[in-house]
């Protein structure tokens, strides 16, 4: 989708589009794709195996916790992954980024801590904030 095979294939079941601004926390199930701003936390249904997607353009200010996420816009906030995250070329994050699997695109940027948690988790678990290991302060692939 972004430059990167997409693994972590979901129907797209809602959009918010580019010139959209929403305040307020977003929990939803299925496939979720953002190309606006959203100020506030993101939750995916737990158990689902739902993907959020955060195009070039989309920014999140706030936590997010789902199964599976591709970014490659902004998160101001934790990203907490039961399953996959895959973090593109233009990919932002101001926070930490606690995942069971991750794919890291040249140019992409964490600005916190990556934190693996071993096994793939169900969503009650990706709430745990029992870090497994913490790896590097600020991780930035080069360009």
């Amino acid at each position: 989708m972004f430059g990167i095979r997409n693994k972590t294939s979901c129907p797209i079941d809602t959009v918010i589009g580019a010139q959209t601004r929403l305040e307020g926390d977003i929990s939803f199930a299925g496939g979720l794709h953002i190309d606006g701003v959203v100020k506030g936390s993101i939750v995916a249904a737990p158990g689902s195996e739902s993907v959020l997607t955060i195009s070039e353009n989309g920014r999140i200010e706030g936590d997010v916790r789902v199964p599976n996420l591709v970014l490659n816009g902004a998160v101001e906030g934790d990203v907490h992954a039961a399953g996959r995250v895959e973090l593109a070329s233009h990919a932002r994050v101001t926070g930490n980024v606690y995942y069971h699997l991750l794919e890291m695109a040249m140019g992409a940027e964490v600005n916190g801590s990556l934190v693996h948690r071993g096994e793939a988790a169900p969503q009650a678990a990706a709430n745990d904030e029992t870090p497994a290991l913490a790896d590097a302060a600020v991780i930035s692939a080069a360009k």
